[in-house]
């Protein structure tokens, strides 16, 4: 299996250890790189990774929306979401998106039960969250969105049958999943400190949430870990004797 991850930045990303990590378990003989790609570029280089006999890649931050174009087929997941964070190259290039179902691994661990009808904030509107956004409503949870752009809230909230986020009775679980650095005004800053959990999609050295609240914060390790391995079940589901194809 030859693998890869592209996206910009790529020097930080945990993905190359973690997909050799799963070779090596199921006994593959196979390599994961990671590609610098920056904007602009996902669909060309897509379309010549499959011409270079790639089995398949994982898509990052800035590419996942434009990764769209480059696949001729896209799974419900990655359609609900409206963004692609990994593609199978087989007689088609196939998008799905991993995201949600690494937030649910990730916080149904933690919480050790479902998330069903628990109060979720999401922070953002992006590709991410659109992820996160569409997996949860499917799981029954009540989802409220955060964001300055009012109109993409709203947006947000009418797909992905949500709320805004509620400042007087916050949700007890709130996942960021905006850029390292953020800064927030005292309306929220208020309402993530009266958070049970509170989860951060960055990881390592970009997970900066924790300094500005001085509270405990769940790092995105384990989010990227579950969704990390739900990227390469897909693609052995795709790899005739190796798993049984699943509907996509």
């Amino acid at each position: 299996m030859k693998l890869a991850v592209i996206g910009d930045p790529v020097e930080h990303s945990r993905s190359p250890g973690l997909h050799r990590a799963f070779l090596r378990d199921a006994e593959i003989d196979g390599s994961y790189v990671a590609i610098r790609v920056p904007g602009g570029n996902a669909i060309a280089v897509i379309r010549r990774m499959r011409l270079d006999g790639y089995t398949g890649c994982n898509i990052t931050y800035p590419l996942k929306e434009e990764a769209l174009r480059a696949c001729d087929k896209l799974t419900d997941e990655a359609q609900h979401a409206e963004a692609v964070n990994t593609v199978f190259f087989g007689p088609e290039i196939v998008g799905h998106n991993t995201d949600g179902i690494g937030a649910r691994s990730a916080l149904e661990t933690l919480l050790d039960e479902p998330i069903a009808l628990k109060r979720i904030g999401v922070l953002g509107y992006g590709a991410t969250a659109r992820a996160i956004m569409a997996h949860f409503s499917e799981c029954d949870a009540y989802v409220f969105v955060w964001g300055r752009d009012d109109a993409k809230v709203q947006a947000a909230c009418e797909r992905y049958d949500a709320q805004p986020f509620p400042y007087e009775s916050p949700p007890e679980i709130v996942i960021s999943t905006l850029p390292p650095h953020v800064r927030f005004e005292p309306p929220m800053l208020d309402a993530l400190m009266r958070a049970d959990i509170v989860m951060d999609a960055n990881y390592g050295e970009r997970a900066t949430l924790r300094r500005q609240l001085e509270r405990e914060i769940v790092p995105g390790d384990a989010m990227l870990e579950a969704q990390a391995h739900a990227s390469f079940d897909f693609w052995l589901a795709h790899i005739d004797g190796v798993a049984p194809e699943t509907p996509v």
